[in-house]
C-alpha cells in the first residue's frame, strides 16, 4: 500500500466521523483509531516479522480563555513554533509575566522549547497582558494563542 492511499484513508475517517477503521492487505494491517478530539493511529508492517508504527495527531483545539473574564483585545501574541511552554526561565524563578503586567515590545514573555532549544517569546506589542492562555509546561501548536495584550 502507497503512502499516498494511506493518506487518504485518514482523510476518510477524519471527514466521515469514523471512530475507527482496520484493513489488512496482505502482510499489511492499518489500524486507524480516532479518541477524543481528532487523534488518528495508524500501524503498518514493514516486513513480515516488523511492524512500524505511525502516530498522526491533528492539534488540539487552542485554549480558551478563563471563563471568568470576557477579552476585547485583538492584540494576540501566537506561538511561532511547536514545542513546550515555560513561563518562566528555571523551575524556581518567577513566571516573565502574569495577567495586569505591563510589557513593551521586544519584552521576553515566555519560552518555548523545541528539540532541546529554548526560544524566546518577545510582545509584539506595548500594553498589559489581559490574559495568559497557556499554562506552563504546556504543549503548543504553530498558531496558538499564547498572550492577549490590550
Amino acid at each position: 500500500m502507497e503512502i499516498n492511499e494511506i493518506i487518504q484513508l485518514i482523510q476518510a475517517v477524519s471527514e466521515n466521523s469514523l471512530t475507527s477503521f482496520e484493513l489488512e492487505q496482505g502482510n499489511t494491517k492499518i489500524s486507524i483509531k480516532k479518541k477524543g478530539p481528532k487523534v488518528v493511529r495508524v500501524a503498518g508492517a514493514a516486513a513480515e516479522t516488523a511492524v512500524e508504527t505511525i502516530a498522526v495527531a491533528e492539534a488540539p483545539a487552542p485554549a480558551a480563555a478563563p471563563a471568568k473574564a470576557e477579552i476585547h483585545s485583538d492584540k494576540v501574541v501566537t506561538s511561532p513554533l511547536v514545542g513546550t511552554f515555560y513561563s518562566a526561565s528555571s523551575p524556581d524563578a518567577e513566571p516573565f509575566v502574569k495577567e495586569g503586567d505591563t510589557v513593551k515590545k521586544g519584552q521576553v514573555l515566555g519560552i518555548i522549547e523545541a528539540m532541546k532549544l529554548m526560544n524566546e517569546i518577545e510582545s509584539e506589542y506595548d500594553g498589559v497582558v489581559e490574559a495568559v492562555l497557556v499554562g506552563n509546561e504546556e504543549v503548543v501548536e504553530y498558531g496558538q494563542p499564547l498572550f492577549r495584550i490590550r
